[in-house]
């Protein structure tokens, strides 16, 4: 696991920030000012973006909860968790179940893996939208475990880059790594160099951009010399490359957080960008750091010709420090003061540090319950998930001379004042079907002045009501699962809108579960099937046709892939079988496959891990995928990572069966 930068910084942020002087230069500066003329990343805003957050199941190399989890080999709870903020999921078309309580609307608590491409395209969608020009691909030591999956981020990224029209660089990040100074050549020369070709990767003064952050630390985890370093940075602009530096905040003095000895590497950088994660965490922070770091650094950049990159960050969550959004504005107000052209937000997608710019849960209505974790309502200030998105873009406009220089900040913290309007209750609730172990609830649509978000499912436990499942806006059915045979059991619905406003009850309702038994129906037979894609006649629909010698195969050589049937509404999964043509032919293979259901068709959260299954013609050429208790979906997915017999996924009967 990469070690946070934050950890080993904070310890000389006290000598920084002591002895603030008056603030001296007017709020209305000269025009901003660089070294070179507007590119990819001077007059832009660039976002540092971390991109290493995988779940179990994704297919992703790594194989567990990356940086999601302490322990990435089990689920993230409470007790397990590496993150002190929640994201606001309800964009991502895939999300993955966690050991979380459930939000506290009752949803299910889910999680967002950067392996999906999906996950990547939406955070590149929202770059482009909020006026992000620039993201910097973080990679830490890529020759160890964690190298295929760094490996396949870069490429998503540019994927992601390139269908958004966002610019993107590999910003590599030396912590821990020994060999770097021979590893960090090979890396580019054999696997990074290929992207700098894309449309979309950042170029500055002609050149591909590359950054190198932590060269000249006073710290063990870059115990480089200068003389390694400088090889390191003269060797990139040899290969033709315009190279930023993410230095030290007292690189200009050397001392501090800054080994001494270190000017020569600093100012052969084209671009400096001093560290700010750690140094400041109020507006008198910010407003200290403009006189003693800000101002002059700007000023020794001009004198040596460097281009300046500084940092503006949102503030830690859990820390308490964000203000809601006035100590970030106050940081982009001393930048337009100061005439800085450039800047870089730390970070993107950091939510195991809480400062992050992406999307973030807005209340506890959309944070898992129990678990401790603020929102970004934290100081009593309702804000909207996308708040510091927006709040970045306004940042952008200011800097680029497109709203004034103002202290003011001019970005609202909700859209049109507060929500404050509960939804209608939810209409006609009624059962539409029982089993031994499960119930079946279908409703009438609510309405909302603004619009709903979703719907909670309430049991009653001795006139106690309690959260047993949510539905998505657009669903109104459920499937209570996990109940007792022959027992009698009354529900109500709620609908949620999106700022967390809940509707009065719906009418409530009794079902009585049947005796007992499973159901040998295949229910996915017939059924309308999709996926990720196929091979000439081998379409999804030859999978729940009830014949046996058609299949499906997907795009070969691109794994994951995935093929899913729906199933009309909601109902509970015992067991599913995978076939393959019974034929001999088909010789004996492995396929690896995981288990996704959805209720809508656009939130997917993981049923069954990935596991490797063995289809053999000599006992039938079938695999039976058993699923936990409770488990339900409309939309049923297979997800393929890996084929032994053919570079594909493939499946000739996706037979599913429900209870009773």
């Amino acid at each position: 696991m990469g070690v946070t930068r934050r950890t080993v910084l904070q310890a000389a942020t006290v000598a920084g920030v002591a002895g603030s002087v008056g603030l001296g230069r007017t709020a209305f500066a000269a025009a901003a000012t660089a070294a070179s003329a507007p590119g990819d990343v001077v007059g832009k805003v660039t976002v540092g973006y971390q991109g290493w957050f995988a779940c179990a199941g994704d297919g992703a190399p790594i194989n567990g909860w990356w940086h999601w989890a302490r322990n990435w080999g089990q689920t993230p709870s409470v007790s397990n968790s590496a993150i002190v903020a929640w994201p606001d999921s309800r964009d991502y078309p895939t999300t993955y179940r966690t050991a979380f309580g459930n939000l506290g609307n009752g949803q299910p608590a889910a999680l967002f893996s950067s392996y999906d491409q999906s996950t990547v395209d939406v955070h590149f969608r929202w770059m482009k939208q909020y006026g992000i020009d620039t993201a910097a691909l973080q990679r830490f030591n890529p020759t160890g475990g964690e190298g295929p999956t760094r490996d396949a981020m870069a490429s998503k990224v540019r994927s992601a880059a390139e269908s958004q029209g966002v610019k993107f660089y590999v910003m590599y990040d030396v912590s821990d790594w020994s060999a770097m100074q021979t590893e960090i050549k090979a890396d580019w020369t054999n696997k990074m160099r290929q992207h700098a070709g894309s449309s979309a990767y950042a170029r500055q003064n002609g050149k591909p951009v590359v950054c190198v952050w932590g060269f000249g630390f006073n710290d063990g985890q870059r115990p480089f010399t200068a003389d390694a370093c400088l090889d390191v940075v003269n060797w990139f602009k040899q290969q033709g490359c315009y190279v930023i530096g993410g230095v030290p905040t007292w690189w200009r003095t050397g001392d501090r957080d800054s080994r001494p000895g270190f000017s020569a590497v600093y100012h052969a950088f084209d671009m400096l960008s001093p560290w700010m994660v750690g140094r400041i965490g109020n507006v008198s922070d910010a407003d200290n750091f403009y006189n003693v770091a800000t101002v002059p650094d700007l000023a020794e950049c001009a004198a040596w010709g460097i281009d300046y990159q500084p940092c503006v960050l949102p503030g830690g969550v859990g820390d308490r420090q964000r203000a809601h959004g006035d100590f970030m504005w106050r940081q982009f107000y001393n930048m337009g003061r100061a005439g800085v052209a450039s800047v870089y937000i730390s970070m993107f997608d950091e939510y195991n540090e809480g400062n992050q710019i992406a999307k973030t849960a807005e209340s506890q209505v959309w944070v898992p319950t129990g678990s401790g974790l603020l929102a970004l309502d934290e100081d009593g200030t309702a804000c909207s998930s996308d708040y510091y998105l927006r709040l970045t873009g306004d940042g952008g406009r200011l800097l680029k001379g497109l709203i004034a220089v103002t202290a003011v900040r001019p970005t609202p913290p909700v859209v049109g004042g507060g929500d404050t309007v509960p939804p209608a209750a939810p209409g006609g609730l009624r059962v539409a079907g029982v089993g031994d172990s499960s119930v079946v609830l279908v409703w009438g649509a609510s309405a909302d002045n603004v619009g709903v978000a979703g719907y909670r499912i309430r049991r009653f436990v001795g006139g106690t009501a309690t959260p047993v499942g949510s539905a998505a806006a657009n669903v109104t059915t459920f499937m209570v699962m996990g109940l007792t045979a022959s027992t009698s059991y009354v529900f109500d619905v709620q609908a949620v809108d999106a700022v967390g406003n809940v509707s009065a009850p719906s009418g409530q309702v009794t079902a009585t579960t049947s005796a007992g038994g499973s159901s040998a129906v295949d229910v996915a037979l017939g059924r309308p099937a999709s996926a990720s894609g196929y091979m000439q006649s081998y379409v999804p629909g030859n999978a729940v046709d009830g014949n046996a010698n058609t299949y499906w195969e997907s795009a070969n050589g691109a794994f994951p892939q995935w093929l899913q049937v729906d199933l009309g509404s909601v109902i509970g999964v015992r067991r599913v079988v995978v076939a393959l043509p019974p034929a001999a032919v088909w010789a004996a293979r492995s396929q690896t496959v995981s288990v996704q259901g959805s209720a809508d068709g656009v939130s997917f959260g993981l049923l069954l891990g990935s596991a490797v299954y063995t289809f053999d013609p000599l006992s039938g050429n079938t695999a039976t995928l058993a699923l936990p208790a409770g488990a339900a979906a409309r939309h049923l997915r297979l997800v393929f990572t890996a084929n032994s017999g053919w570079p594909a996924g493939q499946v000739s009967e996706f037979r599913v069966f429900g209870s009773a």
